[in-house]
């Protein structure tokens, strides 16, 4: 199983992981951190010495409730970092986390690898045609609603069953529109309620049957650390156990916070999977 990435072909037949770099002032765990590009530097030459495959750049902050930012405050905050990052690391993969398929466009022309879409195409019609035409990775994750309202009262019929049909139609239009790399993920903690969260959890191995890569994303996310009364800044143990169980149940990439600690999970899980 592999994907293209800017004509590096990356095996995920062996998990990797993503290192988190957002340019908000607003996230909700490393908002506001990385301001300046001797920061940007700093962090993402630490990520990838760590052993992190992808640095996914983001410009909009998705947490719940999040202020929303115009098409050109995004542009403005991601574009140059994937300048400044290209020009600093000439080899590097990088994801872009937006919705919008015009800073999906203007971060691949600069270099950027991978688009990774909170919305699955529902809050841009034209983001398809877009990562089509672009023929990048393209990650599709599934929300209920949008940052502002998804967590008011998420309801499903079944929350497996109804992510599956969802991902099969999602899948079907962008294979349909010629789309070779296509990765899919549950989104934890979009529009989901804690038991929500722990059902996907238990049950992504049956998300494998789409025969697409998994890539999860629950760092330092509030799913872990409500239920033990602490911090997102305290979590790291709790995000390495979430992390161990995803990809004893088929994740392909870890979305991380913390890249060192997300790199020894996939190496003792992969001797775990592998010993006899």
């Amino acid at each position: 199983m592999t994907i293209n990435c800017n004509g590096t072909l990356i095996d995920l037949s062996q998990p990797k992981v993503m290192g988190i770099l957002n340019t908000t002032p607003d996230s909700f765990f490393d908002g506001g951190k990385y301001k300046d590009a001797s920061a940007i530097v700093e962090q993402v030459s630490k990520m990838l010495a760590e052993g992190a495959t992808f640095i996914d750049v983001g410009g909009y902050s998705s947490r719940p409730g999040a202020v929303h930012i115009s098409e050109e405050e995004e542009l403005k905050r991601v574009v140059p970092v994937v300048e400044l990052l290209i020009a600093n690391f000439p080899e590097i993969v990088i994801s872009i986390d937006t919705f919008r398929s015009k800073v999906a466009a203007a971060c691949i022309s600069k270099g950027a690898a991978m688009i990774n879409d909170i919305s699955a195409g529902e809050m841009d019609a034209k983001m398809f045609e877009t990562v089509a035409e672009l023929q990048v990775p393209y990650c599709m994750m599934h929300m209920l609603g949008t940052p502002q309202n998804m967590q008011t009262k998420p309801v499903y019929e079944h929350i497996v069953s109804d992510l599956l049909s969802y991902f099969s139609e999602k899948t079907l239009q962008l294979k349909l529109l010629g789309l070779k790399d296509i990765l899919i993920d549950v989104g934890f903690g979009f529009g989901k309620t804690m038991a929500h969260n722990y059902e996907l959890l238990q049950q992504l191995s049956l998300f494998k049957s789409l025969e697409f890569p998994l890539l999860i994303g629950v760092s330092r996310k509030s799913m872990l650390y409500k239920p033990l009364g602490i911090t997102a800044s305290e979590a790291l143990n709790a995000t390495t156990v979430a992390h161990t169980l995803a990809l004893l149940n088929g994740a392909s990439i870890l979305r991380v916070h913390d890249v060192k600690e997300a790199v020894e999970a996939v190496k003792i899980v992969t001797l775990y999977k592998t010993s006899d």
